[in-house]
């Protein structure tokens, strides 16, 4: 891939790129910061990457990126646990995608990544299989298991609407 390739290819996909991470982790500092990561990876690679296959260069590298960055901070998180006392919050949701949001956070990593990207992105079975590593009937189980989750979720009326205790 040529500089100008890798230009196009970050002009093109940052957008979908940008909007899959913030789906998955929901800070924008971080998604930026995976981005900017991801794009240093992908650069230093940039003569071995074809650019037919710069799209799903770009997102297997900040699918794994985010990874490494969600298990970093959750090793962060379980260290604070033993430091500060948990508090507990009331679901006042004002909107659907604040519940869908929710929905999503109950999901596992894994789960979350593939349904994004397959509902929220586009993919094929084929590209969420490349980007994540998964055969394709693994992607195809995934999804179908984030979504029966979703729908438990979704149908239990606490989980939708703030009940007055």
């Amino acid at each position: 891939m040529t500089r100008k390739d890798f230009n196009h290819c970050v002009d093109q996909f940052a957008d979908g790129l940008f909007r899959f991470l913030i789906k998955n982790i929901r800070d924008e500092e971080k998604a930026r910061d995976i981005i900017q990561e991801t794009y240093a990876k992908v650069w230093q690679k940039v003569d071995d990457i074809p650019f037919e296959k710069g799209k799903s260069y770009l997102f297997t590298t900040a699918y794994h990126t985010m990874i490494d960055e969600i298990r970093k901070s959750e090793k962060m998180q379980r260290m604070e646990l033993h430091h500060t006392p948990i508090q507990t919050s009331q679901n006042g949701y004002s909107d659907l995608k604040e519940v869908l949001d929710e929905a999503l956070k109950t999901l596992s990593e894994i789960q979350r990544s593939v349904v994004l990207l397959r509902d929220y992105e586009g993919y094929s079975y084929a590209e969420i299989g490349q980007i994540t590593g998964l055969s394709e009937p693994q992607v195809k189980v995934y999804i179908f298991r984030a979504r029966m989750n979703l729908k438990k979720y979704l149908q239990k009326i606490e989980n939708v609407l703030e009940i007055p205790a």
